[in-house]
C-alpha cells in the first residue's frame, strides 16, 4: 500500500477488485444512501436520521481533506472510500482523532449490504490500524460496536483489537436493549503483532 499516493488523494488499490481513496464532496450521496438501508443502521446509534445531521458531520471532514491536500497532509481525520473496479461504492472506513487526547484514534467502518463477508471489513480496520501506528504517531486506537453486531467485533478481534469493557444495555432499540462493546490497541500491542 502507498501510503504517499493515498496521502495525496489518489485512488490505490485495496485489494485484487477493489480501490481506496481519501473522501470527496461526490461520494457523500452514496454514504447517505447506505445509512439509510436498515440493515446497515440498526448497528448506526446516529442512523437513520436527516440528512442535514449527516451533511453536518461530514462536511467539514470532505473540508478539512480537500485542505490538507492542497498543504500536503494528512488530514485531521483520514476517512477513506472503498469503490470496486466499475466505480460501484463498497464501503467507508476513518481512523479518527479522539477529541483532547493527542495520539488516540478510533478506527470506524461502515459497508454497505452488498460488501458484507467479503473481507473489506477486515482488510479496512487493518489498513486504518497501520495508518494510526506507521503514520500518524498514534499511541492507542480503539473501536466500539453494537454488543449484537458479531461482525464488527470478530473484525476487531481478527485485527488484534483486544475487548476492553462493555456498557450494559446501552443503546436502545426495538428489539429491546444492546450493550456498547469497547476494543482497543497500544502501539506495543501492535508492534508485537507486526
Amino acid at each position: 500500500m502507498s501510503y504517499s499516493k493515498l496521502k495525496h488523494g489518489e485512488s490505490v488499490p485495496f485489494n485484487e477488485t477493489l480501490s481506496i481513496q481519501l473522501i470527496q464532496q461526490k461520494d457523500l450521496v452514496d454514504i447517505f444512501k447506505m445509512f439509510d438501508d436498515e440493515e446497515v443502521n440498526q448497528y448506526l446509534f446516529f442512523a437513520p436520521a436527516d440528512e442535514a445531521l449527516y451533511q453536518g458531520f461530514f462536511a467539514p471532514i470532505v473540508e478539512d481533506t480537500e485542505k490538507a491536500l492542497e498543504e500536503q497532509r494528512w488530514p485531521d481525520n483520514p476517512t477513506f472510500v472503498i469503490r470496486d473496479h466499475q466505480g460501484q461504492y463498497m464501503g467507508m472506513t476513518a481512523i479518527t482523532q479522539v477529541m483532547l487526547l493527542e495520539g488516540n484514534r478510533e478506527v470506524g467502518y461502515q459497508l454497505p449490504r452488498l460488501a458484507w463477508g467479503q473481507g473489506i471489513a477486515t482488510r479496512a480496520c487493518q489498513l486504518m490500524t497501520e495508518l494510526a501506528f506507521n503514520e500518524l504517531g498514534s499511541h492507542k486506537v480503539c473501536a466500539d460496536c453494537y454488543g449484537s453486531n458479531v461482525g464488527s467485533y470478530k473484525t476487531l478481534e481478527k485485527c488484534g483489537y483486544v475487548r476492553e469493557g462493555e456498557h450494559a444495555d446501552y443503546y436502545k432499540t426495538t428489539q429491546g436493549f444492546d450493550s456498547k462493546l469497547f476494543y482497543g490497541m497500544t502501539k506495543q500491542q501492535y508492534l508485537k503483532r507486526a
